[in-house]
């Protein structure tokens, strides 16, 4: 196919009338917008409300257990030199 041949192919497709589009598209893309926004802001919020929880289980946990001591040793000392 030529250029010619290309460019008047453009020029029909171009020419012919638009399709015609239902009177509520527009209402429609609008209300499903709506949603998709509502649902990404919710799980947003749900994921800052997990991290935090995991925060705070985390840090109550190592306040608790205190994993940075040293756990007691299990057995004495030799005892030498008496």
């Amino acid at each position: 196919m030529s250029r010619a041949e290309r460019e008047s192919a453009a020029r029909r497709i171009m020419e012919r009338t638009p399709p015609r589009v239902p009177p509520d598209l527009g209402a429609d893309a609008v209300r499903l917008g709506d949603r998709l926004l509502r649902r990404r802001a919710l799980a947003l919020r749900l994921a800052w409300l997990l991290l935090f929880a995991v925060t705070v289980a985390f840090t109550v946990w190592a306040l608790t257990e205190r994993p940075w001591v040293e756990p007691p040793s299990e057995t004495t000392p030799p005892l030498t030199g008496w």
